[in-house]
């Protein structure tokens, strides 16, 4: 048998790629703060309903609870360094779109500002939050879908030693 015991860190280098996501929530300076997080899935389509998971120190994820609104925005393969450097960096801190240069931009009926080059963003209300371990689950329904196919997606690999795009086999 080839397979051998492994921690769960190593565990996710192995199921790489990722989708690397950016949760941008509202601060009371009602400034966007961007966190960097390569899981979160559907959950539902029928409501349409997803999940993630943040760290329960996260100044986002305090965020996302105060607030009871998040964006998640799947950052196009141009944002990779700077979407990599905010999770280097506390919203508690620094003010990251603007540390990073990350220009951002408005959606209809949304507090919170995203990213101008995302691929995909998924705005959401908070429905629930179960608490995980050292993480928080946030369970949350789907508000609304915006997209951009010529932005380039952009994956975590090797858990989050590097950023890049994905190429399909046809």
């Amino acid at each position: 048998m080839a397979l051998k015991p492994m921690t769960l860190g190593q565990a996710s280098k192995f199921t790489s790629p990722n989708p690397l996501t950016l949760v941008c929530t509202q601060t009371p300076e009602r400034k966007t703060n961007l966190a960097a997080v390569s899981w979160w899935t559907y959950l539902s389509f029928n409501p349409n309903l997803i999940g993630f998971a943040m760290n329960k120190a996260s100044y986002s994820g305090e965020m996302v609870r105060q607030n009871q609104k998040v964006a998640l925005a799947m950052p196009g393969k141009d944002l990779a360094q700077a979407a990599l450097s905010c999770g280097s960096v506390s919203g508690r801190d620094a003010d990251k779109a603007e540390k990073f240069g990350i220009d951002l931009t408005s959606l209809p009926d949304c507090p919170i500002q995203v990213p101008v080059h995302s691929r995909v963003v998924i705005q959401c209300s908070l429905q629930q939050t179960v608490e995980a371990g050292d993480h928080y689950l946030y369970l949350c329904a789907v508000d609304q879908v915006y997209g951009d196919p010529a932005e380039q997606a952009l994956f975590a690999w090797n858990g989050y030693a590097k950023l890049a795009g994905a190429v399909q086999e046809q």
